[in-house]
């Protein structure tokens, strides 16, 4: 009888311990701490904001701190490629390093007290018209940021698109279009928003680095010296480099 009883409390013992691993392991991959404390970066765009940039080993693991909405809109640690959850990329092979990974890690070094939440919603070779109010790339933003919300507080947006609409002369109104209206269905009137410039397209690029002149709080990140591995894609030095440009520019505007 006794050695029953044993055998049953080695048995309950170790289903404990399976259930607590379990248990500890769901808390490390998410988010549990304050939502004043979690900020919510939306990064936007075509295919360098989806993400073309070949990565190594390195920079295939969790970056501490940072966190990505996954596809049941839960927090798991952000790791490559960050367009994994878009509700409308490409095929998964496709998506590889964007500026997200080096503007992360670059916000978390300007500020060790807070933690990283980015909401990665890019689909490659769209034109900025796809990204206007009531289309399903719009809404779809919308509402992951919303849910986002939630749990963190949103910060900024970033958005790197052009390359579709390259003899676009007026691509700079509709980029202000676009500005006010998510800071209108986000909810916050003077919402950061950071453009990066593409690659050797120089209308494009000079209409948005006008954003700053004449939108309040916005900045542009330049590709100037970035090198591409085509006629459109940044390899990774130079993805690595526009991501950090992200990030002072996003930096300089969140400055009192």
């Amino acid at each position: 009888m006794n050695k029953i009883i044993k055998i049953w409390v080695v048995i309950c013992l170790g289903m404990f311990c399976v259930c607590l691993s379990y248990a500890n392991t769901n808390l490390t991959n998410t988010y549990v701490g304050n939502t004043n404390d979690l900020h919510v970066y939306l990064l936007i765009g075509q295919s360098n904001m989806a993400g073309r940039a070949p990565f190594d080993e390195k920079e295939a693991v969790a970056i501490p701190k940072c966190y990505l909405l996954n596809d049941t809109n839960q927090w798991e640690y952000a790791k490559n490629p960050l367009n994994r959850y878009s509700t409308i990329r490409k095929g998964l092979h496709m998506q590889k390093m964007n500026p997200g990974y080096t503007f992360a890690k670059t916000m978390l070094t300007n500020n060790i007290n807070v933690s990283i939440g980015l909401v990665v919603n890019a689909m490659g070779g769209t034109k900025i018209q796809q990204w206007a109010r009531g289309t399903q790339f719009y809404d779809e933003a919308v509402r992951r940021t919303k849910i986002a919300q939630k749990t963190g507080v949103l910060k900024g947006v970033l958005w790197h698109q052009g390359e579709s609409n390259q003899t676009d002369e007026q691509y700079l109104e509709k980029l202000q279009k676009l500005v006010k209206d998510l800071r209108a269905d986000l909810g916050i009137a003077d919402l950061p928003f950071v453009v990066g410039q593409v690659n050797d397209v120089e209308l494009i690029n000079t209409q948005v680095a006008q954003l700053p002149e004449i939108v309040p709080n916005t900045g542009c990140a330049s590709s100037e010296g970035l090198t591409a591995m085509d006629r459109w894609h940044f390899d990774a030095p130079s993805m690595r480099l526009l991501g950090k440009r992200y990030a002072e520019q996003m930096i300089k505007i969140q400055q009192p």
